[in-house]
């Protein structure tokens, strides 16, 4: 079942984001030392925050336990033109086709993305070293702009960013 993060499911979300963060720590830009020392409080805005206008946050969770299987957050970037795909994470028996969670997940942020005002594309960056993400948003009709940025967490590596179009 796919339904937008709520401001009640903070101790889910952080239950997931310490998953995310130590099954595939350079896919994004805070570590799990820093996420582990955050209080309640910043939990509990994160949540908040995806429910705020020009944000959203969706979650898949399995029925039959309630048991979390992915999140994908976006956001209208500065330019109104481009939404942000970020904090993408499926747990891993839930990973690939078959399982289908990616791309619900996805196909929730793309509905949303494109009832955006003024939405041309949606955009998001995938480390350098993250080969299969890379593949599926690639199969997903994700193409690379040409352009990167310094991986945060370590200014060696590179962020690569791809682009969906919306319209």
């Amino acid at each position: 079942m796919i339904h937008r993060l709520r401001a009640e499911d903070w101790r889910e979300y952080r239950a997931l984001r310490l998953e995310m963060l130590e099954d595939t720590p350079l896919a994004y830009l805070e570590t799990l030392e820093s996420a582990l020392g955050r209080p309640d409080s910043d939990w509990q805005a994160r949540t908040r925050r995806a429910n705020q206008p020009g944000s959203t946050a969706y979650v898949a969770v399995e029925r039959a336990t309630g048991r979390w299987l992915g999140a994908m957050n976006a956001f209208v970037a500065a330019d109104p033109t481009r939404v942000m795909l970020v904090s993408v994470y499926i747990t891993p028996d839930a990973r690939g086709r078959a399982a289908g969670v990616a791309d619900m997940l996805l196909d929730a942020v793309i509905a949303w993305a494109r009832d955006r005002p003024n939405a041309q594309a949606l955009r998001l960056e995938v480390h350098e070293d993250n080969p299969r993400a890379r593949a599926y948003y690639e199969r997903r009709g994700f193409v690379l702009t040409g352009r990167s940025v310094p991986y945060a967490l370590d200014r060696t590596q590179k962020d690569l960013e791809m682009e969906l179009p919306l319209v």
